[in-house]
This record gives C-alpha cells, sequence and structure tokens, in this order.
C-alpha cells in the first residue's frame, strides 16, 4: 500500500474528514501539522503549490484537499490509487 501523507493545522474541519475518511478505510497517514513549522509550511507549498489545508499525498501523487480525495473515493478510485 503507498504510504499517505496529509499536512494538515489543528482546528482545520476538513482536515479532520479527510482523517475519518482515510481512517474509515484502515490508513493512518504521516500527519504534517504545518501550523507547528514554518519549514513544514514551506514545503507544502513547494510540493502542492497551494497554501490551503489539507493537502493530501498518496506516495508521490499529489491527490489536493479533502473535496479532491472525497472525489477520488466516490468514484471508486482512491483504492486504486492506494494500492498502486
Amino acid at each position: 500500500m503507498s504510504p499517505v501523507t496529509i499536512y494538515t493545522t489543528p482546528h482545520c474541519p476538513y482536515c479532520l474528514s479527510a482523517k475519518r475518511l482515510l481512517s474509515n478505510k484502515g490508513i493512518t497517514p504521516d500527519e504534517i501539522n504545518v501550523e507547528a513549522s514554518p519549514l513544514h509550511l514551506a514545503e507544502m507549498m513547494q510540493r502542492s503549490q497551494r497554501r490551503t489545508v489539507p493537502q493530501i499525498f498518496v506516495g508521490k501523487v499529489h491527490v489536493g484537499g479533502f473535496d479532491d480525495l472525497a472525489r477520488l473515493d466516490r468514484k471508486g478510485q482512491l483504492e486504486a490509487l492506494l494500492h498502486a
């Protein structure tokens, strides 16, 4: 299974929703709190070209935010990406 990385902040409802969706699939992502470190925020922005959280990566593939993750799941494409 591909590793999942999620850049978050502690009070972001979309971050919580993304973690819940992944948890329901038995996935514990590597969570990086960008609020705790300016270096992590810069890393997230470089990798995703976005400033908002969550930013989710499956392996090296940038999924996007929670809406993008949920859309992949609804289309049945998330499982294939996780097992690629």
